[in-house]
């Protein structure tokens, strides 16, 4: 069984996944996707997205770090998988599953899973460019406005030399809105030859059961669960619940996540904020927390109540 840490914007950065791939065993994590248009970008926009491309590609923990694209121009995201992998990636995904408004408008993301062909031209230009030892993965939802196109897209990412597959089990239509649709991955599994790894809702260990039974997958992508359960992914590795980490643990997390590197100090207590709501959703102690810090603006203010708090 592969657990993988999945690529959110805004969420996944650099930051998040030093913290959780220390906490949690996964097998690798994606970066947050990487905009592609019309140049090769400068080595510190790699390096913002991905740090660890000057620590052999993998987290402090070890834990290798795919590097995400996402775009439709042919030659500047082989161009510009080709930099990546001299800098150090040991895989690239393709982005096919970004559900905003601002990416679709400009034909990047989900909105290309009504061009099958297209998918695959991405693919196959990416797969040709970069060294053979180098995997090249897709991320895809089950389809755009609907799932009319599900196995094409699949066959399409497949022929194009595809290492393995990624699929959210939700169209773009469907947003993050539950539930996800595990058991249309299923069919995919009779005709497709490659790996798939199912992702989508999957909040505790039963739920990562549901999915691998209903989706016929034994390889799951873990995503919002994976933020507000910091060790989700071995409570899943051992098949039950009871080693949840107390949140004593957890709040030394927080600690070190505010002592962590990031572009502005308002900026982490946001991003702090942020997952602190999140966790409010596993741990009743995050609901009392997030009350009392959820109008801080200072770090030592904010600080201070953390090291004042009951824990």
């Amino acid at each position: 069984m592969k657990l993988i840490l999945a690529p959110m914007e805004g969420l996944t950065d650099p930051l998040m996944r030093d913290i959780l791939t220390q906490v949690g065993h996964y097998d690798w994590c994606v970066t947050e996707f990487i905009r592609v248009t019309d140049s090769v970008l400068p080595d510190h926009v790699f390096y913002a997205y991905c740090p660890e491309l000057q620590q052999q590609g993998k987290t402090a923990s070890g834990t290798p770090v795919h590097v995400q694209f996402l775009g439709n121009h042919l030659d500047m995201l082989a161009a510009n998988a080709v930099k990546a992998v001299q800098l150090g990636a040991p895989a690239i995904d393709l982005n096919f599953g970004c559900p905003a408004k601002t990416v679709n408008r400009h034909r990047g993301g989900a909105v290309l899973l009504d061009e099958p062909e297209t998918l695959y031209a991405i693919v196959k230009s990416v797969r040709d460019a970069v060294p053979q030892h180098i995997p090249v993965s897709a991320k895809m939802r089950l389809g755009y406005l609907d799932d009319l196109h599900t196995l094409e897209n699949a066959f399409a990412l497949q022929a194009a030399g595809a290492s393995w597959l990624t699929i959210h089990a939700r169209t773009k239509s469907d947003g993050y809105t539950p539930p996800a649709y595990w058991e249309k991955i299923a069919p995919l599994k009779q005709h497709i030859q490659i790996p798939i790894i199912a992702n989508g809702e999957i909040w505790t260990v039963n739920d990562a059961k549901a999915c691998q039974a209903q989706s016929d997958c034994v390889d799951l992508m873990l995503g919002r669960g994976a933020v507000t359960t910091p060790d989700l992914v071995n409570c899943i590795r051992q098949g039950h619940e009871q080693q949840r980490l107390l949140w004593r643990d957890i709040f030394g997390l927080h600690i070190r996540f505010l002592q962590g590197h990031y572009k502005t100090e308002i900026g982490l207590i946001g991003r702090y904020k942020q997952w602190l709501g999140m966790m409010t959703r596993a741990y009743p102690e995050a609901e009392h927390l997030w009350q009392q810090v959820k109008k801080i603006k200072s770090m030592p203010e904010l600080l201070f109540i953390l090291e004042n708090s009951t824990h």
